[in-house]
């Protein structure tokens, strides 16, 4: 056995525990991404003023808009989706990582398992022949805990998952409905600023 393959059997060697150790870390780290993302929907709330406070913050920074004092209309539609798109970075923020481990989980549990198979029958090689049954079966059995715990962890990840994407469709509805509201007010605004300057004139 080379030097390598000696390294990669120790590794293996090591069995599930820290396979498990991973995914109760993974799981912890998963409730409170679902903890913080449903105290987030119950208590935030976009009002059309933030909105427009968001999409007035993105036309000042419009060279365009600055110079002319007004938004044309290709600026305010560019500053109406960059809000938008702020807005929904915030909706989503650790749904990401909600999906990766509800997909992968599954497979984090199943390598445990095989490193846990894989030292059981090394258990058996260098166990009594009476002995090698009551050793290999007990390895496996404690290698099987890997998947299910795998398993255990994956599930609420994917069903949180899908009940907070749900909630971001929602959501952006919302904001889509507001965001006409807003370009309105917004029109409407630099509309009397320019009736002002024209009297003033």
């Amino acid at each position: 056995m080379t030097d390598i393959s000696a390294k990669f059997m120790g590794l293996t060697l090591h069995g599930a525990t820290w396979v498990l150790w991973l995914l109760v870390a993974l799981s912890v780290f998963s409730l409170a991404i679902m903890l913080e993302r449903w105290w987030y929907f119950r208590s935030h709330r976009l009002e059309p003023a933030e909105l427009a406070a968001d999409v007035r913050s993105l036309l000042r920074h419009c060279p365009v808009a600055a110079a002319q004092d007004h938004a044309p209309a290709e600026e305010l539609c560019a500053a109406i989706e960059g809000a938008k798109a702020h807005e929904r970075l915030k909706l989503e923020r650790g749904l990401a990582f909600l999906a990766t481990l509800g997909s992968n989980g599954p497979f984090i549990g199943l390598f445990g398992t095989v490193l846990g198979i894989i030292k059981a029958f090394h258990d058996l090689a260098g166990s009594e022949l009476g002995a090698g049954a009551s050793t290999v079966m007990a390895g496996i059995s404690e290698a099987l805990v890997a998947t299910a715990v795998g398993l255990m962890v994956a599930i609420p990840a994917v069903v949180a998952f899908n009940y907070f994407s749900r909630r971001v469709k929602v959501r952006m509805a919302e904001v889509d409905w507001m965001a006409e509201l807003v370009a309105s007010q917004v029109r409407a605004g630099h509309g009397h600023a320019g009736a002002r300057a024209g009297q003033a004139a």
